[in-house]
C-alpha cells in the first residue's frame, strides 16, 4: 500500500486528539477524584423591611452597641489593646445584611507610599489613603453624600495598599455608626510604640531661632539626655561645628543675660 504525504499528514493531525481523550477519562474517572457534590442552602431567605437609607443605617447603628478592644499588640510596634478589622467588621456585618444595607467602596484617593524601617532595619512600604463609600439601602436609595474614611499600613512584603483599605473600612465603620468600646480608660491613651528620633539640624535650627523662649530652650535640654543628642555636632551661626549640648547652653545664657556672655555651663 502507498502511503502519500496527505495520508501522513491526516495521521499526524489525528496524534494529538487520541491524546487528549485519553487523558480527559483519567481525569473524569470516578476513581481518580471525588465527584462534586451540590451545595444546598437551607439558611432562611428574609427580606429586609423597605424603609429608606437613613432608617436602614440607623437601625444598623441601634444593633451594633459597643465593639470592645479585644485585640492586642505586644512588639517593637508597642503594647496597647486595639479593635481589629475583623473584629468590627464581624460585628458590623450581621447588623448591615438584617437591615438590607449596603456600604460599597466607590474611590480611593490621595495614595501616598513612603518607605519606612523596623528596628531591625527591615524595609517596609507605607501606604496612607482615603476611600469614598456609597451606603445603600433596602429600597434601593443611597445617603446623599459618599462617606469618606482614611487607612494607614505599613507592610514588609506588599500587601500595604489592601492592609490601609481594611483600616479605611475599619474607621468608616467606628465613626460613622458611633461605636463605643465600653472601656472606661479609653481617654487614658494607649502608647502605640517607638516614634521616630529627632533630627539633630531640627534642635539646632529651633535653638537658633530668636522666637524661641527660655523655658524652650530648658526643654530641648531635657529632650537631649533623654535622646542621647547632645554629643552631635551641628554647624553652628558663624559655620562653625558645636554639640548641641554647648549650643543650647550658650544661646540659654547669651539670652538670659540680653546677651552679654556669662562664664558656667550646667
Amino acid at each position: 500500500m502507498t502511503t502519500t504525504l496527505r495520508d501522513k499528514a491526516r495521521a499526524a493531525a489525528a496524534q494529538p486528539v487520541a491524546v487528549e481523550q485519553a487523558t480527559l477519562a483519567v481525569a473524569t474517572d470516578s476513581s481518580a477524584d471525588e465527584p462534586l457534590v451540590d451545595i444546598e442552602y437551607t439558611g432562611e431567605l428574609t427580606t429586609a423591611e423597605q424603609v429608606p437609607v437613613h432608617v436602614a443605617f440607623a437601625r444598623v447603628m441601634a444593633d451594633v452597641e459597643s465593639v470592645r478592644k479585644g485585640d492586642q499588640r505586644n512588639d517593637v510596634g508597642g503594647k496597647y489593646l486595639f479593635r481589629g478589622v475583623d473584629r468590627v467588621v464581624n460585628a458590623v456585618g450581621p447588623a448591615l445584611r438584617r437591615h438590607g444595607v449596603l456600604v460599597v467602596p466607590v474611590r480611593i484617593f490621595d495614595v501616598e507610599y513612603k518607605e519606612a524601617r523596623t528596628s531591625k532595619g527591615t524595609v517596609m512600604q507605607e501606604c496612607t489613603l482615603k476611600v469614598e463609600w456609597a451606603v445603600f439601602g433596602p429600597k434601593g436609595d443611597s445617603l446623599p453624600i459618599c462617606l469618606q474614611s482614611t487607612g494607614q499600613a505599613n507592610d514588609t512584603g506588599d500587601k500595604a495598599t489592601a492592609k490601609a483599605v481594611s483600616v479605611a473600612q475599619r474607621v468608616l465603620f467606628l465613626t460613622s455608626l458611633h461605636i463605643p468600646t465600653e472601656d472606661p480608660t479609653i481617654d487614658q491613651g494607649h502608647d502605640r510604640g517607638e516614634a521616630p528620633a529627632p533630627d539633630p539640624k531640627a534642635y539646632r535650627d529651633e535653638v537658633l531661632n530668636p522666637r524661641t523662649s527660655l523655658g524652650r530652650l530648658q526643654a530641648i535640654r531635657g529632650e537631649l539626655r533623654t535622646h542621647n543628642l547632645g554629643g552631635v555636632a551641628v554647624v553652628n551661626e558663624v559655620g562653625d561645628e558645636e554639640s548641641l549640648w554647648d549650643l543650647v547652653n550658650r544661646i540659654g545664657r547669651e539670652r538670659s543675660t540680653g546677651g552679654r556672655t556669662t562664664e558656667g555651663t550646667e
